[in-house]
């Protein structure tokens, strides 16, 4: 018989376990200094919970099951909606605001494909309560501030807003067949696909020319000025401004050289309101991370509140950090000590005290060299 790990999971073997750890830990570290706690939910939620945020994006990538109670549940596929249950339902009284961080897996169904991951972890934090400008730059300055104590210098945090998109769509006036197209297309950043919907027959002229032109706008504060002249009227004018004001704050920190303004961007989930973000790194085609406003959210829970968050997946990091040359060497043990058992047991508590890592060898026993591992690059993040 032969034995394995089934599609899509793999095992962590010691040396890059130590390596996720140290990074887990100085992301995690990072976010306590903006005042973030740990929080954990269990593994599985009820499909309802699931579904409050995934009514169309992806909800076939779910893994199911039925308990013995006939119960169907779903494994998480990311944390923003476990942790908005948790608020709405442990915290719910409490005025907040609430700031979270976790470190989990997820789990996502998909194709049979080689070498396609179906287990990932997310490193990520949730602010609920706090809305607008500095709710915005909160979450993106901690996201900076993480990334920098992993390591990882250069990368960039591209910054939409889906309100944009929302607001051509109701200039458009077109129909629900219509407006469900442009979005896919966004969702999937198929420029070709939009322009060619720009160009259906009703579509106003304003409206066709934003499409085609404000998925391309990227740069700095002057892509928000420049988005703000290409859209029709006053659209998103609220967002435009919400985003500039972030923008400032940003800049005050000195995040703002990590930040890209990105109008083509738009997340998978069905949950996001205003800004959302992707992490990019250069060498790496695919996000690291993500996230984005979902004030929405909490309000299919009964608990309405302004909520924001980001999530960067650990496998991509861990990725980026190697190919930067940040990442430290690995160490799982700093001296073995070996010799007859009693005296080696005594010296090797001496040597923890002083704060090293030690391993035994006694009795003729050897110590197990840790065996290093080769990555699987094909990882996922919250999408």
């Amino acid at each position: 018989m032969k034995v394995s790990a089934a599609r899509g999971f793999r095992d962590v073997l010691p040396l890059e376990a130590v390596e996720r750890e140290r990074l887990s830990g100085a992301m995690a570290r990072a976010m306590s200094m903006w005042g973030y706690g740990p929080v954990e939910t269990p593994v599985v939620e009820s499909e309802e919970t699931v579904n409050a945020g995934l009514r169309t994006a992806r909800a076939e990538t779910s893994f199911r099951l039925i308990d013995s109670d006939g119960k169907l549940l779903v494994l998480r596929p990311d944390m923003t909606m476990p942790i908005a249950r948790l608020v709405a339902t442990r915290l719910k009284g409490d005025p907040g605001p609430h700031r979270l961080r976790y470190v989990a897996d997820v789990f996502r169904e998909g194709a049979s494909l080689r070498g396609q991951s179906r287990e990932f972890t997310q490193i990520g934090l949730e602010l609920i309560g706090v809305s607008g400008a500095a709710g915005d730059a909160e979450v993106i300055g901690a996201l900076v501030e993480s990334l920098r104590a992993a390591g990882i210098d250069s990368f960039v945090v591209a910054v939409g807003n889906v309100a944009v998109f929302t607001a051509l769509i109701e200039a458009a006036d077109m129909s629900d067949e219509w407006s469900r197209k442009v979005l896919a297309a966004a969702h999937d950043r198929d420029l070709v696909g939009l322009d060619t919907l720009a160009e259906t027959s009703g579509v106003p002229a304003d409206v066709r020319d934003a499409l085609k032109s404000v998925p391309r706008i990227r740069g700095g504060a002057d892509a928000i000025d420049i988005c703000r002249r290409s859209l029709p009227g006053d659209a998103a004018r609220d967002a435009l401004d919400s985003l500039a004001a972030t923008w400032e704050l940003l800049d005050t920190i000195d995040a703002s050289r990590h930040v890209s303004i990105d109008f083509g961007i738009m997340r998978s989930f069905d949950y996001y309101t205003g800004m959302v973000l992707e992490v990019y790194v250069p060498g790496l085609g695919l996000p690291i991370g993500g996230g984005g406003r979902y004030d929405a959210l909490l309000g299919e829970f009964g608990c309405p509140s302004p909520a924001a968050g980001f999530a960067v997946g650990l496998e991509r990091l861990h990725i980026a950090v190697a190919d930067s040359g940040a990442g430290a060497e690995a160490m799982i043990v700093d001296e073995v000590v070996g010799g007859e058992a009693r005296d080696a047991f005594l010296r090797a508590r001496t040597m923890r005290e002083q704060g090293r890592r030690v391993a035994l060898a006694v009795d003729g026993s050897v110590a197990s060299e840790p065996v290093d591992v080769t990555m699987n690059g094909d990882t996922d993040v919250r999408r």
